[in-house]
Protein backbone atom coordinates (compact mmCIF):
# COMPACT_ATOMS: atom_id res chain seq x y z
CA UNK A 1 0.00 0.00 0.00
CA UNK A 2 1.38 3.62 -1.00
CA UNK A 3 0.50 6.56 1.26
CA UNK A 4 1.32 9.66 0.81
CA UNK A 5 0.25 13.19 2.62
CA UNK A 6 0.88 16.17 0.76
CA UNK A 7 1.06 19.73 2.67
CA UNK A 8 0.58 23.07 1.02
CA UNK A 9 -0.69 26.75 1.88
CA UNK A 10 -4.02 26.00 0.51
CA UNK A 11 -6.10 23.25 -0.47
CA UNK A 12 -9.25 23.24 -2.70
CA UNK A 13 -11.58 20.81 -1.84
CA UNK A 14 -14.62 22.78 -4.06
CA UNK A 15 -17.42 21.16 -2.03
CA UNK A 16 -16.13 22.98 0.53
CA UNK A 17 -14.43 25.89 1.37
CA UNK A 18 -10.71 26.07 1.14
CA UNK A 19 -8.61 24.92 3.97
CA UNK A 20 -5.45 27.13 4.57
CA UNK A 21 -2.58 25.35 5.63
CA UNK A 22 -3.80 22.11 4.30
CA UNK A 23 -2.94 18.46 3.45
CA UNK A 24 -4.16 15.71 1.39
CA UNK A 25 -3.62 11.75 1.89
CA UNK A 26 -3.57 9.75 -0.95
CA UNK A 27 -3.54 5.74 -0.62
CA UNK A 28 -3.03 4.04 -3.93
CA UNK A 29 -4.54 6.87 -6.13
CA UNK A 30 -7.38 7.52 -4.14
CA UNK A 31 -7.85 10.67 -1.59
CA UNK A 32 -8.05 8.73 1.57
CA UNK A 33 -8.47 11.73 3.90
CA UNK A 34 -7.99 15.88 3.96
CA UNK A 35 -7.76 18.12 6.57
CA UNK A 36 -6.48 20.90 7.98
CA UNK A 37 -2.78 21.56 9.75
CA UNK A 38 -0.05 19.24 10.21
CA UNK A 39 -1.61 16.51 12.05
CA UNK A 40 0.31 14.36 14.83
CA UNK A 41 -2.03 11.30 15.59
CA UNK A 42 -1.95 9.43 12.45
CA UNK A 43 0.58 6.75 10.85
CA UNK A 44 3.38 8.04 9.63
CA UNK A 45 2.72 8.20 6.12
CA UNK A 46 5.84 10.26 4.00
CA UNK A 47 5.18 13.64 3.54
CA UNK A 48 5.40 16.01 0.94
CA UNK A 49 5.56 19.68 1.62
CA UNK A 50 4.31 21.54 -1.35
CA UNK A 51 4.79 25.07 0.04
CA UNK A 52 3.27 28.29 -1.68
CA UNK A 53 0.78 26.27 -3.77
CA UNK A 54 -2.93 25.26 -4.19
CA UNK A 55 -3.85 21.58 -4.08
CA UNK A 56 -7.17 21.49 -6.34
CA UNK A 57 -8.86 18.85 -8.48
CA UNK A 58 -7.18 18.74 -11.93
CA UNK A 59 -9.62 20.77 -14.06
CA UNK A 60 -12.76 19.26 -16.45
CA UNK A 61 -12.74 20.68 -19.98
CA UNK A 62 -16.21 20.05 -20.95
CA UNK A 63 -16.50 20.80 -24.83
CA UNK A 64 -13.21 20.07 -27.17
CA UNK A 65 -12.43 18.80 -30.84
CA UNK A 66 -9.03 16.95 -29.87
CA UNK A 67 -9.63 15.98 -33.80
CA UNK A 68 -9.34 19.46 -35.10
CA UNK A 69 -6.33 20.54 -33.82
CA UNK A 70 -4.55 19.70 -36.93
CA UNK A 71 -6.46 23.28 -37.84
CA UNK A 72 -4.40 25.43 -34.99
CA UNK A 73 -3.75 29.16 -36.95
CA UNK A 74 -5.32 28.01 -40.31
CA UNK A 75 -8.98 28.83 -39.60
CA UNK A 76 -9.04 33.06 -39.70
CA UNK A 77 -11.24 35.24 -37.13
CA UNK A 78 -15.10 35.32 -38.97
CA UNK A 79 -17.40 37.42 -38.49
CA UNK A 80 -19.95 34.88 -38.28
CA UNK A 81 -20.40 31.68 -37.33
CA UNK A 82 -21.38 29.93 -41.03
CA UNK A 83 -18.61 31.63 -42.26
CA UNK A 84 -16.32 30.26 -39.52
CA UNK A 85 -17.78 26.87 -40.36
CA UNK A 86 -17.42 26.70 -44.42
CA UNK A 87 -13.82 28.34 -43.44
CA UNK A 88 -13.25 24.86 -41.55
CA UNK A 89 -14.80 22.84 -44.13
CA UNK A 90 -12.87 23.66 -46.49
CA UNK A 91 -9.82 23.84 -44.77
CA UNK A 92 -10.06 20.29 -42.90
CA UNK A 93 -9.97 17.83 -46.22
CA UNK A 94 -6.32 19.98 -46.86
CA UNK A 95 -4.99 18.53 -43.74
CA UNK A 96 -7.15 15.26 -43.05
CA UNK A 97 -3.94 13.10 -43.25
CA UNK A 98 -2.10 14.49 -40.45
CA UNK A 99 -5.65 15.68 -38.09
CA UNK A 100 -5.36 12.13 -36.07
CA UNK A 101 -1.51 12.59 -35.88
CA UNK A 102 -1.98 15.80 -33.81
CA UNK A 103 -4.47 14.39 -31.23
CA UNK A 104 -1.77 13.05 -28.32
CA UNK A 105 -0.25 16.59 -28.93
CA UNK A 106 -3.76 17.97 -28.12
CA UNK A 107 -4.30 15.23 -25.23
CA UNK A 108 -1.07 16.01 -23.88
CA UNK A 109 -1.37 19.50 -23.82
CA UNK A 110 -4.21 19.07 -22.00
CA UNK A 111 -2.65 17.15 -19.60
CA UNK A 112 -0.03 19.96 -19.10
CA UNK A 113 -2.50 22.44 -18.26
CA UNK A 114 -4.21 20.95 -15.78
CA UNK A 115 -7.18 18.90 -17.18
CA UNK A 116 -7.86 15.28 -15.76
CA UNK A 117 -11.40 14.95 -17.92
CA UNK A 118 -12.05 16.15 -20.98
CA UNK A 119 -15.20 15.54 -22.99
CA UNK A 120 -14.33 14.96 -26.81
CA UNK A 121 -16.11 15.75 -29.65
CA UNK A 122 -15.74 13.88 -32.75
CA UNK A 123 -16.07 12.84 -36.10
CA UNK A 124 -14.42 9.65 -35.76
CA UNK A 125 -13.20 7.68 -32.83
CA UNK A 126 -9.47 8.39 -34.23
CA UNK A 127 -8.59 9.77 -30.44
CA UNK A 128 -9.82 6.95 -28.72
CA UNK A 129 -6.45 4.85 -29.03
CA UNK A 130 -4.70 8.25 -27.97
CA UNK A 131 -6.83 8.87 -25.20
CA UNK A 132 -6.97 5.33 -23.49
CA UNK A 133 -2.26 5.62 -23.73
CA UNK A 134 -2.54 9.29 -22.22
CA UNK A 135 -2.60 10.27 -18.61
CA UNK A 136 -6.03 11.96 -18.96
CA UNK A 137 -9.73 10.83 -18.54
CA UNK A 138 -12.57 11.40 -21.54
CA UNK A 139 -16.19 11.19 -22.06
CA UNK A 140 -15.56 10.80 -26.14
CA UNK A 141 -19.30 12.03 -27.86
CA UNK A 142 -19.34 10.28 -31.51
CA UNK A 143 -21.28 13.28 -33.44
CA UNK A 144 -23.80 12.43 -36.07
CA UNK A 145 -24.16 15.00 -38.48
CA UNK A 146 -26.88 14.57 -41.19
CA UNK A 147 -30.12 16.59 -42.30
CA UNK A 148 -31.61 14.68 -44.45
CA UNK A 149 -31.48 10.96 -42.38
CA UNK A 150 -35.10 10.07 -42.06
CA UNK A 151 -36.12 7.78 -39.06
CA UNK A 152 -35.22 3.98 -40.00
CA UNK A 153 -31.89 5.32 -41.14
CA UNK A 154 -31.14 6.80 -38.31
CA UNK A 155 -31.79 3.96 -36.27
CA UNK A 156 -29.28 1.57 -38.42
CA UNK A 157 -27.18 5.19 -37.97
CA UNK A 158 -26.91 4.95 -34.62
CA UNK A 159 -26.91 0.88 -33.62
CA UNK A 160 -22.98 0.62 -34.16
CA UNK A 161 -22.27 3.52 -31.68
CA UNK A 162 -24.60 1.99 -29.12
CA UNK A 163 -22.87 -1.91 -29.17
CA UNK A 164 -19.66 0.70 -28.71
CA UNK A 165 -21.04 2.76 -26.01
CA UNK A 166 -21.82 -0.80 -24.21
CA UNK A 167 -18.19 -1.54 -25.01
CA UNK A 168 -17.10 1.92 -22.85
CA UNK A 169 -19.85 2.28 -20.73
CA UNK A 170 -17.34 2.63 -17.74
CA UNK A 171 -13.41 2.60 -17.44
CA UNK A 172 -11.20 5.72 -18.05
CA UNK A 173 -12.28 6.64 -21.79
CA UNK A 174 -16.09 6.55 -21.64
CA UNK A 175 -18.21 7.03 -25.55
CA UNK A 176 -20.95 8.53 -25.50
CA UNK A 177 -23.04 10.11 -28.59
CA UNK A 178 -23.84 13.56 -29.45
CA UNK A 179 -25.90 15.57 -32.37
CA UNK A 180 -24.02 18.41 -34.19
CA UNK A 181 -26.50 21.13 -33.89
CA UNK A 182 -30.32 21.45 -34.78
CA UNK A 183 -29.55 22.95 -38.38
CA UNK A 184 -27.50 19.25 -38.95
CA UNK A 185 -29.16 16.82 -37.31
CA UNK A 186 -32.51 16.09 -38.46
CA UNK A 187 -35.66 15.85 -35.74
CA UNK A 188 -35.71 11.86 -36.38
CA UNK A 189 -31.53 11.30 -36.22
CA UNK A 190 -32.40 13.66 -32.90
CA UNK A 191 -34.52 11.24 -31.27
CA UNK A 192 -32.87 7.88 -32.00
CA UNK A 193 -29.54 9.63 -30.90
CA UNK A 194 -31.50 10.19 -27.56
CA UNK A 195 -32.42 6.54 -26.63
CA UNK A 196 -28.71 5.92 -26.20
CA UNK A 197 -27.54 5.94 -22.67
CA UNK A 198 -26.50 9.50 -21.59
CA UNK A 199 -24.87 11.78 -20.82
CA UNK A 200 -25.28 12.98 -24.89
CA UNK A 201 -24.06 16.68 -26.19
CA UNK A 202 -25.23 19.06 -28.80
CA UNK A 203 -24.32 22.58 -29.90
CA UNK A 204 -27.22 24.62 -29.18
CA UNK A 205 -28.30 28.41 -29.53
CA UNK A 206 -24.89 29.06 -30.50
CA UNK A 207 -25.71 31.49 -33.73
CA UNK A 208 -28.14 34.15 -35.10
CA UNK A 209 -28.63 31.87 -38.37
CA UNK A 210 -29.13 28.81 -35.94
CA UNK A 211 -32.42 31.01 -35.20
CA UNK A 212 -33.13 32.23 -38.21
CA UNK A 213 -32.82 28.63 -40.11
CA UNK A 214 -35.41 27.27 -37.37
CA UNK A 215 -37.73 29.80 -37.17
CA UNK A 216 -38.30 30.12 -41.01
CA UNK A 217 -36.21 27.44 -42.79
CA UNK A 218 -33.75 29.80 -44.67
CA UNK A 219 -30.87 31.23 -44.06
CA UNK A 220 -26.68 30.59 -44.56
CA UNK A 221 -27.28 27.25 -42.64
CA UNK A 222 -29.74 26.46 -45.33
CA UNK A 223 -27.54 28.01 -47.93
CA UNK A 224 -25.06 25.25 -46.97
CA UNK A 225 -26.96 22.22 -46.76
CA UNK A 226 -28.22 22.56 -50.38
CA UNK A 227 -24.87 22.97 -51.30
CA UNK A 228 -23.78 19.72 -50.20
CA UNK A 229 -26.79 17.95 -51.15
CA UNK A 230 -27.95 17.14 -47.68
CA UNK A 231 -31.12 19.50 -47.31
CA UNK A 232 -34.49 17.42 -46.83
CA UNK A 233 -36.87 18.90 -49.06
CA UNK A 234 -39.68 16.98 -47.14
CA UNK A 235 -38.57 19.55 -44.19
CA UNK A 236 -41.01 21.78 -42.72
CA UNK A 237 -38.97 24.57 -40.39
CA UNK A 238 -40.58 23.81 -36.70
CA UNK A 239 -41.10 27.49 -36.13
CA UNK A 240 -39.38 26.55 -32.51
CA UNK A 241 -36.59 29.06 -30.97
CA UNK A 242 -33.43 26.37 -29.80
CA UNK A 243 -34.81 24.92 -26.33
CA UNK A 244 -38.51 24.54 -27.79
CA UNK A 245 -36.73 22.41 -30.25
CA UNK A 246 -34.64 20.80 -27.95
CA UNK A 247 -37.37 19.41 -25.96
CA UNK A 248 -39.27 18.76 -29.24
CA UNK A 249 -37.09 15.98 -29.35
CA UNK A 250 -36.79 14.83 -26.29
CA UNK A 251 -33.59 15.92 -25.17
CA UNK A 252 -34.44 19.12 -22.53
CA UNK A 253 -33.38 16.60 -19.39
CA UNK A 254 -30.51 16.32 -17.00
CA UNK A 255 -28.56 14.12 -19.22
CA UNK A 256 -28.15 16.74 -21.97
CA UNK A 257 -25.23 18.75 -22.25
CA UNK A 258 -26.07 22.05 -24.21
CA UNK A 259 -23.12 24.08 -25.53
CA UNK A 260 -22.74 27.65 -26.46
CA UNK A 261 -25.93 29.17 -25.36
CA UNK A 262 -24.97 32.29 -27.20
CA UNK A 263 -28.42 33.10 -28.31
CA UNK A 264 -30.27 32.30 -25.25
CA UNK A 265 -32.77 34.45 -23.67
CA UNK A 266 -34.81 35.18 -20.70
CA UNK A 267 -37.06 31.99 -20.33
CA UNK A 268 -35.18 29.94 -22.77
CA UNK A 269 -32.38 29.78 -19.87
CA UNK A 270 -35.32 29.39 -17.31
CA UNK A 271 -36.06 26.37 -19.18
CA UNK A 272 -32.99 24.90 -18.98
CA UNK A 273 -32.34 25.29 -15.52
CA UNK A 274 -35.68 23.79 -14.42
CA UNK A 275 -34.31 20.86 -16.83
CA UNK A 276 -31.02 21.07 -15.11
CA UNK A 277 -29.45 20.70 -18.39
CA UNK A 278 -25.99 21.73 -18.22
CA UNK A 279 -24.85 24.62 -20.69
CA UNK A 280 -21.18 24.48 -21.15
CA UNK A 281 -19.80 28.12 -22.05
CA UNK A 282 -16.91 28.55 -25.00
CA UNK A 283 -16.46 32.04 -24.73
CA UNK A 284 -13.26 32.85 -26.34
CA UNK A 285 -14.13 30.69 -29.21
CA UNK A 286 -17.27 32.47 -29.80
CA UNK A 287 -15.42 35.59 -30.06
CA UNK A 288 -13.62 34.01 -32.94
CA UNK A 289 -16.06 32.63 -34.59
CA UNK A 290 -18.11 35.24 -34.97
CA UNK A 291 -21.02 33.94 -32.80
CA UNK A 292 -21.76 36.75 -30.21
CA UNK A 293 -21.07 37.11 -26.66
CA UNK A 294 -23.09 34.83 -24.50
CA UNK A 295 -24.70 36.16 -20.92
CA UNK A 296 -22.81 34.26 -18.72
CA UNK A 297 -23.58 36.50 -15.75
CA UNK A 298 -27.28 35.91 -16.33
CA UNK A 299 -27.04 31.86 -16.77
CA UNK A 300 -25.62 32.19 -13.05
CA UNK A 301 -28.46 34.18 -11.43
CA UNK A 302 -31.01 32.18 -13.06
CA UNK A 303 -29.61 29.03 -11.35
CA UNK A 304 -28.27 27.50 -14.87
CA UNK A 305 -25.35 24.53 -14.39
CA UNK A 306 -22.86 25.79 -15.90
CA UNK A 307 -19.53 24.36 -17.31
CA UNK A 308 -16.63 25.30 -18.61
CA UNK A 309 -14.86 24.16 -22.27
CA UNK A 310 -11.87 25.75 -24.37
CA UNK A 311 -13.53 24.16 -27.99
CA UNK A 312 -11.30 23.56 -29.99
CA UNK A 313 -7.94 24.26 -31.92
CA UNK A 314 -9.58 25.70 -34.61
CA UNK A 315 -11.09 28.36 -33.09
CA UNK A 316 -9.43 28.65 -29.39
CA UNK A 317 -5.33 29.71 -28.85
CA UNK A 318 -5.09 27.21 -26.52
CA UNK A 319 -6.36 23.87 -24.15
CA UNK A 320 -6.07 25.79 -21.30
CA UNK A 321 -8.82 26.00 -19.01
CA UNK A 322 -7.52 28.40 -16.36
CA UNK A 323 -7.49 30.70 -19.37
CA UNK A 324 -11.26 30.07 -20.28
CA UNK A 325 -11.71 31.14 -16.60
CA UNK A 326 -9.87 34.25 -17.17
CA UNK A 327 -12.43 34.86 -19.88
CA UNK A 328 -15.65 33.82 -18.02
CA UNK A 329 -14.47 35.88 -15.02
CA UNK A 330 -13.79 39.24 -17.24
CA UNK A 331 -17.63 38.84 -18.91
CA UNK A 332 -18.99 37.91 -15.31
CA UNK A 333 -17.23 39.52 -12.75
CA UNK A 334 -20.05 39.75 -10.63
CA UNK A 335 -20.16 35.47 -9.93
CA UNK A 336 -18.39 34.65 -6.79
CA UNK A 337 -15.46 33.02 -7.78
CA UNK A 338 -16.39 29.79 -5.84
CA UNK A 339 -19.37 29.40 -8.61
CA UNK A 340 -16.53 29.69 -11.73
CA UNK A 341 -14.31 27.55 -10.09
CA UNK A 342 -17.13 24.87 -9.62
CA UNK A 343 -18.32 24.87 -13.55
CA UNK A 344 -14.68 24.00 -13.90
CA UNK A 345 -14.48 21.00 -11.98
CA UNK A 346 -17.51 19.31 -10.27
CA UNK A 347 -20.11 20.97 -12.52
CA UNK A 348 -18.26 19.69 -15.44
CA UNK A 349 -17.66 16.50 -14.34
CA UNK A 350 -20.92 15.59 -13.21
CA UNK A 351 -22.49 16.48 -16.70
CA UNK A 352 -20.06 14.38 -18.26
CA UNK A 353 -21.22 11.27 -16.09
CA UNK A 354 -18.03 11.54 -14.04
CA UNK A 355 -19.35 13.29 -11.00
CA UNK A 356 -18.42 10.73 -8.16
CA UNK A 357 -14.66 9.87 -9.46
CA UNK A 358 -13.96 13.76 -10.83
CA UNK A 359 -13.88 17.52 -9.66
CA UNK A 360 -13.71 17.73 -5.91
CA UNK A 361 -10.89 16.14 -3.30
CA UNK A 362 -13.45 14.59 -1.07
CA UNK A 363 -12.62 10.76 0.78
CA UNK A 364 -13.31 8.12 -1.80
CA UNK A 365 -12.50 9.86 -5.04
CA UNK A 366 -9.76 9.79 -7.69
CA UNK A 367 -6.72 11.73 -6.64
CA UNK A 368 -6.47 13.47 -10.35
CA UNK A 369 -5.04 16.20 -8.73
CA UNK A 370 -2.42 19.36 -9.41
CA UNK A 371 -0.24 21.64 -7.48
CA UNK A 372 -0.42 25.82 -8.33
CA UNK A 373 1.83 27.72 -7.59
CA UNK A 374 0.84 30.89 -6.04
CA UNK A 375 2.32 34.46 -4.86
CA UNK A 376 3.12 34.59 -1.01
CA UNK A 377 0.27 36.05 0.76
CA UNK A 378 -2.80 35.35 -1.74
CA UNK A 379 -5.34 35.47 0.85
CA UNK A 380 -8.17 34.85 -1.59
CA UNK A 381 -6.76 32.15 -3.61
CA UNK A 382 -10.19 31.57 -5.69
CA UNK A 383 -10.15 34.72 -7.17
CA UNK A 384 -6.23 33.71 -7.95
CA UNK A 385 -7.18 31.11 -10.22
CA UNK A 386 -9.50 33.12 -12.06
CA UNK A 387 -6.24 34.80 -13.11
CA UNK A 388 -5.54 32.82 -16.41
CA UNK A 389 -2.88 30.43 -14.93
CA UNK A 390 0.13 29.41 -17.18
CA UNK A 391 1.19 25.29 -17.34
CA UNK A 392 4.48 26.39 -15.79
CA UNK A 393 2.59 26.97 -12.77
CA UNK A 394 1.25 24.06 -12.68
CA UNK A 395 2.28 20.21 -11.50
CA UNK A 396 0.51 16.87 -10.91
CA UNK A 397 0.83 15.77 -7.96
CA UNK A 398 1.82 12.35 -8.70
CA UNK A 399 4.89 12.83 -10.40
CA UNK A 400 6.01 14.96 -7.58
CA UNK A 401 9.28 13.28 -6.17
CA UNK A 402 8.32 11.85 -3.05
CA UNK A 403 11.82 11.17 -0.59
Amino acid sequence: MSCTRYFARWVLPITSTPIKDGWVEIVDGTVSAIGASRPVDSPDPSGVDLGERVIMPGVVNAHTHLELSGLHGRIPRATSMPSWARAVMDERPNVASSLAGRVPYAASECRRCGTALVGDIANTLDSLDTLRTECIDATLFHEFLGFDIEAADADNLVEPVSRQIAEQLNGRVQIRAAAHAPYSVSAELFCAIGRLPGPRSVHLAESEEEIEFLLSGGGPWRDILEERGRMSRAWVPPRLRPVEYLESVGWLRDDTIAVHGVQLVGDEINRLAQARTTLVVCPRSNDWTGAGVPAISEFYIRGLRVAIGTDSLASAPDLNVFKEMSEVRRLAPDVPAAQLLESATIVGAQALGRGRSHGAIEPGRQAALIAVEIPTGISDVEEYLLSGIEPCSITWLEEVAVS
